[in-house]
């Protein structure tokens, strides 16, 4: 060995904390921004599941000469036909809402109070809402989807 060269190589505690620093600093531009996805992400799956819901009541309607399913849309489940269950709604932008299967049905006026977050069904004419008059996450009424 040569005198003077007794050094041993790697990294300096200061470089170590730099690393970290810039590691820390990512992370807090990213995960602001992945917050807002998940909610993104959990209306969609609201989205896909009135799309079915309507896509079944219009499959009924077909096969029963013109008749949509009444009241509760159990009918939709009966012997798997059309849906195995209704799904359960979960509205992510408004936590008072408890997650809910219950489909409310009749004629529904969506200038009344701001509902339950269930489903809303009108039988008379097949239509199918959520039950909400907050906001989604773009500002949209929910029951306007």
């Amino acid at each position: 060995m040569r005198p003077g060269r007794d050094r041993t190589l790697g990294f300096t505690l200061i470089e170590l904390m730099l690393v970290v620093a810039i590691i820390g600093l990512l992370a807090a531009i990213a995960i602001p921004k992945f917050a807002g996805l998940i909610i993104k992400s959990k209306e969609a799956a609201v989205k896909g599941q009135l799309g079915g819901l309507r896509s079944a009541i219009s499959i009924y309607y077909a096969d029963n000469e013109g008749n949509f399913p009444y009241t509760t849309l159990g009918s939709l489940t009966v012997g798997s036909k059309y849906i195995d269950a209704i799904p359960t709604i979960s509205i992510p932008t408004v936590p008072a809402h408890a997650p809910s299967n219950i489909v409310g049905a009749g004629m529904f006026d969506w200038l009344g109070p701001p509902g339950s977050g269930a489903w809303k069904f009108n039988f008379g004419a097949g239509a199918l809402a959520v039950s909400c008059n907050h906001p989604d996450s773009t500002g949209r009424v929910w029951s306007t989807w």
